[in-house]
């Protein structure tokens, strides 16, 4: 039988130790696990797992060169922890010893920094502290500068924290405001191409997420960034800044001295289609859309239709040319006025019956000459040919808000309108149309989509979303030389020959006044015009359309108050784009023979 063996109580000792440490610590996991755990999960919140927002910048919109006629900036919000405010201490740079920096001294330099006034400042953090002293947020200054917020970081706060906000400025002001439109107070889009091409401009925000110390700072090394932010593209638009900027000046002038209720003044290439200048006066600052009259916060380019009068007579000079119905050469004997049992109407100055060629019928804007001659041709062809020309729809912009015009259906319309049409009563435009039928004409006929966007630019140089274009032959290239022959005989002939004459340039234009209808009542309102001037130059090579409308000009009510404006226009267009002079001699132009 074996020996029992004795306990050796030395050797026991340590195994009861380490059975009453497991115990000790058993038990402390168990009060963690299970009796503090709430309390512990919820001081460790604000310490783990923290995730930010990485903000993805909107892309600016540029003209053609590149130049921004919208961009994105940052701003900051100077936040702190009230639960975590207190002095600090901090090495001082020039005796390398530690100094102590008090929460009264932080708020000083804070202050001084952003411009607040720094009892204010103290007053306004005492009151979030009063209302919780344990909280972990609070605001010190709001949307700071670039330059401020790097100053406040620099002062090293340890309970001073940042939220970055892009903010969208506008350096050019009004110039080309009312085509990029602008964002709400929340960073919305509301109107023009910022809303158009909110797709293409809008950055894409990321997130990263990090541990976060007891004082609220990332613990170093635990920054993961979970999505990258993206930035948004960059607009191209076809507008050339400068040009813009120079139209935009050229026509408040103009406004001005007329004392009109306001203007446009609208250039387009004519290869292209492009639009060089859609200048509006008054119109919207971007940076302040309140500043102005609601109805001057959008484009009146595309979304004012108008009835053209005059500068439609052109349009249907060339319709005559393209059917042949019109012979150049040949002449008619035109009246005063035109007496019908459905139709009266006449032209605007009484003069004994004469004969005229077409360009004479331009030259002096006779009514009743274009409707002799336009009869011609039945109104369901003309209709068509309107429609060609791009009247009665949008044009291919497809700007936010654009209006159609009013083009009527002759079938369901009387006689009267089926005339009046072909001088530019009884039917509405807008600037944009008359701007596309212009360039149509002064490039052979062929009509080009109209442009106000070239792309999006993305951050590795590929252009995007361009927007698809055509090209229509609308008329013969005949019939468009022969019309630009008559714009450029009332260039030299008119009663406003003097004033639109570019010197070294054969220029052609065609002039407009037509009365305001009432919208409401649909009747034409007394003493309320909207007159205009379009044309082309040079006439030998077609380069570029200018369009000037004024509304309810005072001064001058007839189409002669846009004369110089029109010239003062394309004077600096072809001088800046160093078109080239019109070679000599210049043509005889047959205007009453």
């Amino acid at each position: 039988m074996a020996k029992r063996r004795k306990f050796d109580a030395r050797a026991g000792l340590p195994i009861i130790a380490l059975g009453l440490v497991v115990l000790v610590f058993s038990l402390r996991l168990v009060n963690l696990q299970v009796v503090e755990a709430a309390e512990i999960n919820s001081e460790a919140d604000g310490r783990r797992g923290v995730v930010e927002t990485l903000w993805g910048t909107r892309g600016s919109i540029v003209d053609t060169n590149g130049e921004p006629f919208a961009t994105s900036v940052d701003r900051f919000d100077i936040t702190f922890a009230p639960v975590n405010m207190s002095d600090f201490p901090v090495i001082d740079q020039e005796t390398d010893e530690e100094i102590t920096v008090t929460v009264e001294e932080s708020l000083q330099q804070i202050a001084e920094i952003t411009g607040q006034d720094p009892a204010e400042l103290r007053t306004s953090v005492d009151a979030i502290i009063a209302a919780d002293p344990e909280a972990n947020f609070g605001y010190l200054a709001k949307m700071v500068t670039l330059e401020e917020y790097q100053k406040v970081r620099e002062l090293r706060i340890p309970w001073v924290y940042f939220e970055r906000h892009p903010e969208r400025v506008y350096p050019n002001g009004t110039v080309g405001g009312s085509v990029t439109g602008f964002l709400g107070s929340d960073g919305t889009p509301l109107a023009g191409l910022e809303l158009q091409y909110d797709q293409c401009l809008a950055g894409t925000d990321g997130e990263e997420t990090y541990i976060r110390s007891r004082d609220g700072v990332a613990i170093p090394g635990s920054i993961v960034t979970l999505t990258e932010p993206t930035d948004g593209g960059s607009l191209q638009t076809t507008l050339e800044l400068d040009t813009d900027w120079r139209m935009r000046q050229i026509l408040a002038e103009t406004v001005e001295e007329m004392d009109a209720k306001y203007g446009t003044l609208t250039v387009v290439e004519i290869d292209t289609g492009e639009i060089v200048s859609a200048a509006e006066y008054p119109s919207v600052d971007p940076n302040d859309p309140s500043a102005v009259d609601p109805e001057f916060r959008g484009s009146m380019t595309f979304t004012a239709p108008y009835e053209p009068g005059s500068t439609m007579k052109p349009i249907t000079a060339a319709m005559l040319y393209d059917t042949g119905v019109v012979d150049p050469n040949e002449t008619i004997n035109v009246p005063d006025s035109w007496q019908g049992p459905e139709a009266n109407f006449g032209d605007s100055v009484p003069h004994p019956d004469q004969d005229m060629n077409m360009n004479g019928v331009i030259t002096d804007s006779s009514n009743v000459g274009i409707a002799l001659y336009g009869q011609r041709l039945d109104a369901a062809t003309r209709y068509q040919y309107m429609q060609d020309f791009g009247f009665g729809q949008t044009t291919d912009v497809g700007f936010i808000g654009e209006e159609t015009g009013l083009l009527h259906n002759p079938a369901d319309t009387d006689s009267h309108t089926n005339l009046s049409v072909m001088f530019g009563q009884g039917v509405s435009t807008t600037v944009a149309q008359m701007a596309s039928a212009f360039q149509t004409i002064g490039n052979g006929g062929v009509k080009e989509s109209l442009q106000l966007v070239k792309g999006c630019l993305q951050e590795d140089g590929e252009l995007t979303d361009a927007p698809e274009t055509n090209s229509t032959q609308v008329v013969s290239e005949e019939a468009a030389a022969l019309t630009l022959e008559s714009l450029e005989a009332t260039a030299l002939n008119s009663s406003v020959a003097d004033r639109v004459a570019v010197p070294g340039y054969r220029v052609g234009i065609k002039t407009g006044t037509a009365q305001v209808v009432n919208p409401e009542t649909g009747l034409y309102e007394e003493d309320s015009y909207i007159t205009s001037m379009a044309g082309v130059a040079p006439i030998d090579d077609p380069q570029y359309v200018v369009l000037v409308t004024l509304a309810n000009p005072v001064k001058i009510t007839g189409s002669g108050s846009t004369a110089t404006a029109w010239q003062q226009a394309m004077s600096y267009v072809l001088a800046a784009n160093d078109v080239a002079p019109s070679p000599q001699p210049w043509p005889d132009i047959t205007v009453k023979p």
